[in-house]
């Protein structure tokens, strides 16, 4: 085994102080309350018998099928399956749309089927701009439901869909996505302690 160059060791460190750099803002911003807003509108549809809905496309649809994962499996308590979906994850229904339709509308038109009001939808863009996550945000709105971006730097026009916009201040791809992932997993963890603790809760 050889020991990496002194090149390469420098880019590892210009990488991880960009990550922590971004995490510092992200602790020190709005950010934060941006999340908790979100925590707290997952928490009140999973209590009033609503779902969670994500979305997004590349590594932002990956994004939104392991944190549906976490909700329906288990974060970090054993507790009942918590109803979330990945728009993502119906391959046939991801084509016949955009085939038939446009790729435009595979999730808007997912939401217009499955969604239902008090139901959250969680759109995730790096960018800001995805023309389809912005589709099926402004559909969610429409049918009656919570819509939540999580996003890059800039808010763009998922940002402007959304009730409640999760805004890392960044403008590097992989940065953005190690936010929302982080972030992600603290939602869950939120969210999971809530639900055990109301439903284990004595009556007074």
């Amino acid at each position: 085994m050889t020991s990496a160059g002194p090149e390469l060791r420098a880019q590892f460190r210009e990488r991880l102080d960009e990550h922590q750099a971004v995490m510092a803002a992200v602790r020190d911003g709005l950010v934060l309350d941006a999340a908790a807003r979100a925590a707290d509108a997952v928490t009140a549809s999973v209590r009033a018998g609503g779902k969670l809905i994500l979305f997004g496309n590349g590594g932002s649809a990956a994004d939104a099928m392991h944190l549906a994962a976490e909700f329906l499996g288990r974060f970090l308590i054993d507790r009942r399956p918590l109803p979330a979906l990945a728009l993502a994850d119906n391959h046939s229904a991801l084509t016949a749309i955009g085939n038939d339709f446009g790729y435009g509308e595979v999730f808007s038109r997912q939401i217009q089927g499955l969604g239902r009001p008090g139901d959250v939808a969680w759109g995730l863009s790096t960018s800001g701009g995805s023309a389809n996550v912005a589709a099926g945000l402004t559909a969610a709105r429409a049918a009656g439901l919570v819509t939540v971006a999580m996003i890059g730097a800039e808010p763009g026009i998922v940002g402007a869909a959304a009730d409640i916009v999760i805004s890392i201040p960044s403008r590097a791809t992989p940065r953005i996505q190690e936010a929302h992932l982080l972030l992600g997993h603290i939602v869950c963890e939120a969210v999971e302690q809530a639900i055990v603790a109301g439903e284990t809760a004595v009556p007074a």
